[in-house]
């Protein structure tokens, strides 16, 4: 039990060295990727919804001919 009571300890604290580690971006970096990847999936998501009408529009038309 001690054994996996230091495995546990040596655990968090390697992680909190790699938490040391990281760099974290600045604010303003965060909101302009997030407003970038936000603009960006909207537009794709209205890409893909306009291309599902025009396809099921043209399936319509070719199965009542």
């Amino acid at each position: 039990m001690a054994k996996e009571g230091k495995k546990i300890s040596t655990w968090f604290e390697d992680l909190k060295t790699e938490f040391k580690r990281i760099i974290w971006l600045d604010r303003s970096t965060v909101v302009k990727q997030s407003t970038a990847t936000v603009i960006v999936s909207v537009i794709i998501g209205l890409l893909i919804a306009v291309l599902d009408m025009i396809f099921k529009n043209g399936i319509d038309i070719l199965v009542n001919l």
